[in-house]
Order: C-alpha cells, then structure tokens, then sequence
C-alpha cells in the first residue's frame, strides 16, 4: 500500500487500536536483535488533513513496534489540542494543512513547552520547505507517496536514536560528541543499522548491488542470497533511505511497478555495525 495525500475535513481524535481491514498487522518478525516487544512505547499523533490518508499512516504505525498511535488530527489547531491533550512522543506532521502551513504548527508547540519529536511526511518537495524543516529541527523528512517499508526505517533509526538519547550520560566531551553524531550524522555519512538488521545479511546484500549488472529487485537480490524477499526488500530500502542506493521503477502489463535499486555509494565498514554495538 502507498500513502498519498489529499483534503478531507478530518477531525482530532483517539485513534482506535484496531488496524484496518486492507492494511493487516504483520506477525512478528522472527530477525535477531529485533525491538523487544516489551519495549516502552512511543506514542504517536498523525496529522493529515485527509482522513483517508491519516487511516493509512496509523495503520503502518502500529505496524512497527514499539510504535502506538495515540490520536489523529486534520488541521494545525487540532493537532495543537491533541498535543496537550495525549503528549505524543512524535508527531507525523503534514505541510499542507487547510488552516496553517504545518512547520508553523513547530513553534507553536515549544512556545507551549511541549518537547514532542516531529517527523515532515508531505508532498512538498520545495526547497524552502527542506530547509524550513531542518531549521525547526524535524527528526527526519519522508514525502509522500511512500510505502511501508519507506516509513518503517526511519522510525526504527528514530527509536534507537531516541533511546541513545534518553539514556546518555555525559562525563565528557567524548560523550557529547557520541549524542551530536547520532543526532545529526554529516551528509553522506551512513547511520548505525536499524534494530533487527545484522551487519552480516547487510553485507550481503551490499555485494549483490555492487555486483549486479544495471539494477536490482527484491526477488533477485533474495535469490542471489539466499534470503527471503521480504528481507531483502527491507535492506534494499535502508540502503535507499541512506542514500546508498537509487531505486526506479519498472512498469508491466498490469499490476504495481516493480521497484528496482542500483549501488551508488560506500556502505561497508563501521557504517554497518548495528546502532548502540561499539
């Protein structure tokens, strides 16, 4: 499934904990090292002005754990309201909203003294719009359309750096150095691998992109090694999310477009230890 975006006369509300019909919970993932189920929660505020929309985001949500959604709204004065009311731990918070630009809904939130993360998920791809973002200090940027797998990396990499940052102590300036380059890795610079993902099988499928002869799908990167597509389609993904890989799309006769990725940057060596090993 693929969120898009659109207008609707939403509402702010307690999001239900069922998931919908089309967009079943997964079962869960049997990888090593994976996000223990007992982790401590992080709630969640979806904001998009299309219900439609919003139902989607939830229900990819509380498809990740330790991720829960604890309301959605549909304008920038109910996501205000819904902030006070359920103090989310992150915010998914749309640009186009039908009452304020979203990144004005920012400064409103820590002039009321809330201290929620935001993470962008918008269509504006203009660069002020980026920039914006960055300057209100977003945790991260995902436009829309995007599917699952686009958003599950980046809030598995929000988790671990939300849990490095909840638990640092600092001694010294070494240990001030360590919280700034989780919170803010140089461009270019690959970040600690997400819980649940092993240096080995990323390794692995590093070689199979440097290998390949044009591009890559998800099926022949599982048949080149010897893991399953699921797998391999959520390396490939973080490899596309940290900039390593590119991805197109390859269209048939029917049905969805085939993704398909191509190596384009280094990813091997301490980039790939998983995030919290030294």
């Amino acid at each position: 499934m693929t969120a898009t975006s659109g207008t609707s006369d939403a509402t702010a509300t307690a999001a239900p904990r069922e998931t919908p019909r089309e967009t079943p919970r997964e079962t869960p993932r049997e990888t090593p090292g994976e996000t223990p189920r007992t982790a401590a929660p992080i709630g969640v505020l979806v904001v998009d002005d299309d219900f439609m929309v919003a139902r989607v985001h939830r229900a990819f949500v509380e498809r990740v754990e330790p991720f829960r959604v604890v309301g959605v709204a549909g304008t920038g004065e109910q996501a205000l309201a819904a902030v006070e009311e359920l103090r989310p731990d992150l915010v998914l918070l749309d640009l186009y909203l039908p009452d304020v630009f979203g990144l004005d809904v920012i400064p409103r939130l820590r002039g009321a003294g809330h201290d929620c993360d935001v993470m962008v998920i918008s269509a504006a791809r203009e660069a002020d719009a980026v920039r914006g973002a960055v300057r209100h200090g977003v945790v991260d940027y995902l436009l829309k359309p995007f599917e699952f797998e686009d958003l599950r990396v980046r809030l598995e990499r929000y988790a671990v750096q939300r849990g490095r940052l909840l638990g640092a102590v600092v001694r010294s300036q070494a240990d001030v150095d360590r919280v700034l380059a989780g919170a803010a890795a140089p461009a270019g610079s690959a970040p600690g691998l997400p819980k649940g993902m092993s240096v080995e099988t990323a390794e692995l499928v590093e070689r199979a992109l440097r290998e390949a002869d044009g591009t890559l799908s998800a099926s022949e990167c599982a048949a080149r090694t010897g893991i399953s597509r699921v797998s391999a389609r959520r390396y490939l993904e973080y490899f596309h999310t940290v900039g390593s890989a590119e991805v197109s799309l390859r269209y048939g006769v029917a049905g969805r477009p085939e993704r398909r990725y191509r190596f384009r940057g280094a990813v091997t060596g301490p980039a790939l230890r998983p995030a919290g090993r030294p």
